[in-house]
């Protein structure tokens, strides 16, 4: 069960965060997850590193919203470099 609530809650802060970045994005439906599962794990350890959060506890909703925009914003640098 707590894997598909981890999908579930990827997937709707990989949707904020394609909100939050209007563009010409056109993911689908499991990089959109990717995405919102990415920023919520890196906002964890980014917390975890600045003290923010405890050894071990997860990031907020807000956190992990940011966390994934810092991430399309990198992945969007990285496309337009290819292209």
């Amino acid at each position: 069960m707590h894997i598909l609530w981890t999908i579930i809650i990827g997937f709707v802060i990989g949707l904020l965060a394609r909100l939050v970045m209007p563009g010409d994005d056109s993911h689908g439906i499991v990089i959109t997850t990717l995405l919102g599962i990415a920023g919520s794990v890196a906002a964890s350890y980014a917390g975890q590193a600045l003290g923010w959060y405890a050894e071990g506890q997860a990031a907020g909703f807000i956190a992990s919203v940011l966390g994934a925009v810092a991430l399309l914003a990198v992945a969007r640098l990285f496309r337009k470099k290819q292209a």
